[in-house]
């Protein structure tokens, strides 16, 4: 639960301006986490957020500049061990499925990998769809994930 949770505060800076830890506390509960001001300040913590300024002089929460991802491959890995159940390709498209409420995070992983090939990916409960950008690396990018698995 806590990777999950860290994986939407993560999307969740990157796309949002968040002032303050209450504003994204409310916004993880609309998420469906069930989080306290306690847990979010700990996840700022572990996460090493900062407030960066904003063009009108408010500051936001956002991640550390140059962050290593390096550990995405490794946290993919556990998370398709955990939650993978079928994967199938055609043209430039790779359709991922999982256990129903993973596809966002699994999705999340796959986008921090920055593999030139992946264009981007599209979640919904159980299905992720992974665009790539020429369709001669699907079968190849496909099996690639094929081999993540244990």
């Amino acid at each position: 639960m806590k990777g999950r949770r860290q994986l939407k505060i993560r999307e969740l800076v990157s796309t949002r301006d968040i002032e303050t830890q209450e504003e994204l506390a409310g916004l993880l509960r609309e998420a469906g986490f069930e989080v306290t001001q306690a847990t979010v300040s700990r996840d700022i913590k572990e996460m090493q957020l900062v407030k960066v300024p904003l063009e009108d002089g408010r500051y936001k929460y956002a991640l550390p500049a140059g962050q290593p991802k390096t550990g995405s491959l490794g946290k993919l890995r556990r998370m398709l061990d955990d939650n993978f159940v079928g994967i199938d390709h055609t043209e430039n498209l790779i359709v991922m499925k999982c256990l129903p409420g993973t596809a966002n995070a699994v999705a999340a992983l796959i986008d921090q990998l920055d593999w030139p090939e992946i264009m981007g990916t599209v979640s919904g409960d159980d299905t992720i769809l992974i665009i790539i950008r020429r369709k001669e690396d699907t079968g190849r990018i496909a099996e690639r994930f094929a081999g993540l698995l244990s």
